[in-house]
């Protein structure tokens, strides 16, 4: 799939070699994405031709495929004769429509295959980059894209001249000239604007007068497009460009740092959170030790309350994944994470404490023991509380927990301190739960305690049994007390009527 779009206003922008009867939108104007849909819905493409077709002038290909009569290429490869296709630069194949197929094919078994003639020769190489150069800004023009029917050949030779462009840029060399900088960004097709970032002849301090802090604002800006294959080539570009431009790194997070504030304190709407706490991971990944206060401050800070969004569900295993990261790096921040978690547990939402629950079983997984008995009582607390929980698949992913080895090492050297929390929520499930499924786990969690410490478990046993005891006989008292308030509520209110009682 190519970067250029169905509707290209933000992936492209306008050229001179346009026609002056159309439209042309900058990839990057201040325009809203709201006003574009605004014009779309009132029964109309955001781009509208004024009547005129828009014509491009042919260029000759930048590296001609050399064909024989037999149809095969320099290399002596034949086109695939399994469907109608035209030959198109570097061995791409289109299928064309049925009025459309040239002249050139006849037919062979009821299908038609491509039979080439003559000899095509290369543009001379020091003309390339000029030629180069006509098509980058060839590829500039605007089509509208809503109407089906309109420009098909000028479409499909912008589609052509792109591919031609892409793999031009990826095998060629000495193409790259000062003044291709501008017009490639100018054009912004994802697709060819990766393989321009990621080339051997790419020069970082020449680009860097054209991708800078404006660019990036606006191609961080892109990431709200709710067309998920469009965010994830904005995902590379952005992570390229973070690899090669040392200067604009800290902007970069301070930008995204921006946007996850603004998403969760006042919109909570952005499209593209998850593909840029995945360019996240990756970079946290490649942090300097010791971490930098910004970076502590920003898990803190924006990380941790990215969690109260209702729309975690669409982000969950990147923020998650950026979590254990930042613990990996430095294990002190296991007690500010785990605090933080506890803070801003989720009271209502069953799936969500799901989705905590698994968050913080991949934290354990990773903890050092040092920095488990920091948060073990306040830890377990509320995993007594999820344990105790009426939806079963919150007590079930809880109880999980007791099937991960290096969790049960961890509870088993703490057992202490661990069980007493446990206990009387463990006990009293194994008795009263009306899922006789989460029933059999907390049997099997009850057996493990009693081999981890059989004399404290006998212990908590008759504690429990006796303050069992202790609040029935409370509660017998209780009941007998308002008995006693109800029958003598009974003789005022006969006495108030008249009638003594005998």
């Amino acid at each position: 799939m190519m970067g250029d779009r169905p509707s290209p206003p933000r992936a492209m922008s306008s050229a001179a070699t346009t026609s002056p009867s159309v439209d042309k939108v900058d990839g990057f104007s201040r325009k809203s994405v709201r006003k574009a849909k605004q014009k779309r819905s009132q029964s109309s493409s955001q781009f509208r031709s004024q009547g005129k077709p828009i014509e491009l002038t042919p260029l000759p290909l930048l590296k001609a495929v050399r064909q024989g009569g037999d149809g095969r290429n320099a290399a002596g490869q034949k086109p695939d004769r399994s469907t109608t296709r035209q030959c198109l630069p570097e061995n791409r194949f289109l299928v064309p429509p049925q009025a459309e197929r040239p002249p050139c094919c006849l037919p062979e078994g009821g299908a038609y295959v491509p039979v080439f003639v003559g000899v095509f020769m290369d543009v001379p190489a020091p003309e390339q980059p000029e030629l180069f150069l006509k098509k980058l800004q060839q590829c500039c023009t605007v089509f509208d894209f809503m109407d089906t029917l309109s420009d098909l050949k000028m479409k499909e030779y912008k589609r052509s001249t792109l591919n031609e462009l892409v793999d031009y840029v990826t095998v060629s060399r000495g193409y790259l000239t000062e003044q291709a900088y501008p017009e490639v960004v100018k054009m912004l097709v994802y697709e060819f604007f990766i393989r321009f970032l990621e080339s051997q002849e790419f020069q970082p301090s020449i680009a860097k007068k054209y991708i800078d802090q404006k660019f990036v604002l606006q191609l961080l800006e892109l990431f709200d497009s709710e067309d998920p294959r469009e965010r994830d080539y904005l995902k590379t570009v952005l992570h390229r460009i973070y690899g090669k431009f040392l200067g604009l790194r800290a902007f970069i997070r301070k930008q995204i740092n921006n946007i996850f504030l603004r998403f969760v304190y006042e919109t909570e709407h952005f499209n593209g959170v998850a593909e840029l706490l995945e360019i996240l991971g990756s970079i946290i990944n490649g942090f300097a030790l010791p971490l930098k206060a910004e970076h502590k401050q920003f898990l803190v800070k924006v990380l941790i309350p990215l969690h109260t969004v209702r729309s975690l569900s669409l982000f969950h295993a990147q923020l998650a994944y950026c979590i254990v990261q930042f613990l990996e790096k430095d294990p002190t921040l296991t007690e500010p994470v785990i605090r933080g978690l506890l803070k801003f547990w989720p009271k209502t939402c069953s799936q969500k404490e799901v989705m905590f629950l698994g968050e913080l079983e991949e934290i354990l997984d990773v903890i050092e023991p040092t920095q488990f008995v920091k948060i073990q009582e306040p830890l377990f607390k509320q995993i007594s509380r999820c344990v105790s929980s009426p939806h079963f698949q919150v007590a079930e992913r809880a109880l999980y927990y007791w099937n991960n080895e290096y969790i049960m090492s961890l509870i088993e050297e703490n057992s202490s301190v661990i069980l007493p929390i446990m206990f009387a929520s463990l006990y009293r499930i194994s008795k009263e739960h009306w899922n006789p499924a989460i029933v059999a786990l907390v049997y099997n969690v009850l057996k493990a305690f009693m081999e981890m410490n059989s004399t404290l478990f006998d212990e908590l046993t008759a504690t429990y049994k006796s303050d069992r005891q202790r609040e029935k006989k409370k509660e017998k008292e209780r009941e007998e007390l308002w008995k006693k308030l109800e029958d003598l509520e009974l003789k005022r209110g006969l006495r108030s009527d008249g009638i003594i009682p005998t």
